[in-house]
């Protein structure tokens, strides 16, 4: 099995009415222990990204203010919650969480986090319920360290990962690529270096044809040494946010194309949960759990 990714601040415990299903992350955990995908304590565990490491992807002013909770309310408003003690810790124990995936993925091929895809969180700050990038800063921190000298992100979320694209606008060493529903959040759409809009209502069949010559174009081009896979679920029929209509059956088999190409090529691979909104928290935490029962597979 491969390693999976996990810390009890991925929960920073928001009331059940929130939009944002913040209980997913504790459920999601509790799921893959009790159908034995992990063994009691056999999470690897993250310590909080450093912030330095957050620095590499954003606004130093901005990382202080989330590390000492003095966002402004201007930014809580876009971001959609505000930045507590709690979510300041969830936030950098996500992004830990991400480097770790990608660091072991490194050594074994594969890794993947219960959180993290947290990709409209730009340059200047958070947005859409991200406050870091996590992928975005995993990417660079491995960068820097010298640890690979390529990436490529495959963006599997319904919404287009627009502040992943920002970040590495200018940065020849990350390809990003975003699969996504063209008119979904955000309005105002950044540039990957490869986007995919997609149209309303599609269902499985169609989703699917489109990744043998996606994943084959992104690799060519990426020339990757890691590839981080943001496996968001919110194209499922029944998301709350979302405009195709992706089964379960589906999103296993978009993941299991993706990893699987990837380890074809002997590409490491880091996956991260992206997306997913719905009230009832065991369905969607089950839907989480595709991916990391996909991966199972691989291990």
């Amino acid at each position: 099995m491969p390693p999976l990714i996990h810390h009890p601040a991925f929960d920073a415990e928001f009331d059940p009415a929130h939009r944002f299903p913040m209980r997913k992350f504790t459920r999601l955990a509790e799921i893959l222990v009790e159908d034995g995908l992990v063994a009691p304590g056999g999470f690897q565990v993250p310590a909080p990204a450093l912030p330095s490491w957050l620095e590499l992807a954003h606004d130093p002013a901005y990382v202080e203010a989330v590390l000492t909770q003095r966002v402004s309310r201007e930014r809580e408003k876009v971001i959609g919650f505000p930045v507590d003690e709690r979510v300041a810790m969830r936030s950098a124990c996500a992004v830990g969480g991400t480097v770790l995936a990608a660091r072991l993925a490194l050594e074994g091929g594969l890794a993947c986090n219960t959180a993290g895809g947290s990709h409209h969180a730009g340059p200047e700050g958070g947005a859409g319920f991200s406050v870091f990038n996590d992928v975005a800063v995993a990417a660079h921190v491995l960068l820097a360290d010298g640890d690979v000298g390529r990436v490529l992100v495959f963006d599997c979320d319904v919404h287009q990962g627009d502040g992943t694209a920002r970040i590495f606008e200018r940065d020849a060493a990350v390809f990003t690529l975003s699969v996504h529903a063209e008119r979904n959040y955000p309005t105002d759409k950044a540039r990957s270096d490869l986007d995919v809009p997609l149209p309303d209502g599609m269902e499985d069949e169609s989703y699917l044809a489109l990744l043998p010559a996606l994943l084959e174009r992104a690799i060519r081009e990426a020339r990757p040494d890691i590839v981080f896979y943001n496996a968001g679920v919110d194209p499922h029929r029944d998301d709350r946010l979302g405009r195709l209509h992706l089964s379960d059956a589906g999103l296993a088999e978009r993941d299991r194309r993706v990893i699987g190409t990837c380890r074809e090529r002997g590409l490491p691979v880091a996956g991260v949960i992206g997306g997913g909104y719905s009230r009832d928290i065991e369905a969607l935490a089950r839907r989480h759990s595709i991916l990391h029962r996909v991966a199972a597979e691989f291990g």
